[in-house]
């Protein structure tokens, strides 16, 4: 009975207003890879699941986009059936499969080349890989250049997949191909698309 609660309750107040107000933080961070976007919620998800992270997903995830879950999340049957309830989104069997993934621990992350990360005819059909970390400060600087970065942005969220930063030139060498990237603290968030490059690196 218990989980059955958790599963109904905490979803968005107001779904429309609060799906628009959402896509449109995500959109914007998106434009503008780097910059800090708040996410204001009142959606209130199973732990580990955070607010942010939640409200990304109820935004954007529906019954045609296959989610998939790290370890952490897919265990807790809270959190799987609240996704499922709210969003409607059926789970990915792996990685590649996955138009959206959720990783509540970063270090557990698979390998960015392991994600849908399209095709060079259709570069679209890939994945949007949303992470969750404790903070958007804090961490060591990564400095980003690329469309939507006049000069440089710096951001240093904490912690970050292993091994991020050549991760994440492998994935810009596979340009138009590679994956989307939102990295989500409890209140905020950080959008690297696939544009985004670490340090002066051309695509």
């Amino acid at each position: 009975m218990a989980v059955t609660g958790q599963v109904v309750e905490g979803g968005f107040g107001d779904p429309v207003f609060a799906s628009q107000s959402v896509f449109r933080a995500v959109m914007d961070a998106m434009a503008r890879p780097g910059t800090v976007q708040a996410i204001a919620t009142d959606a209130m998800p199973p732990a580990p699941l955070n607010a942010a992270a939640a409200a990304v997903v109820l935004a954007l995830a529906d019954s045609d986009t296959p989610l998939w879950l790290d370890a952490e999340l897919a265990k807790s049957e809270a959190v799987r059936g609240w996704l499922a309830f709210h969003t409607g989104a059926p789970l990915a069997g792996t990685p590649s499969d996955a138009v959206f993934a959720l990783a509540a621990n970063p270090a557990a992350v698979p390998p960015l080349t392991g994600f849908a990360l399209g095709t060079q005819e259709y570069p679209d059909r890939s994945t949007t890989l949303i992470v969750q970390v404790e903070s958007l400060t804090g961490g060591p600087v990564l400095t980003l250049t690329g469309p939507g970065i006049e000069t440089t942005q710096a951001i240093a969220p904490r912690p970050l997949p292993g091994h991020f930063e050549v991760q994440w030139r492998e994935i810009n060498g596979l340009y138009p191909r590679g994956l989307d990237l939102i990295l989500a603290a409890p209140d905020a968030v950080i959008c690297l698309p696939r544009t985004a490059r670490i340090g002066n690196e051309e695509l």
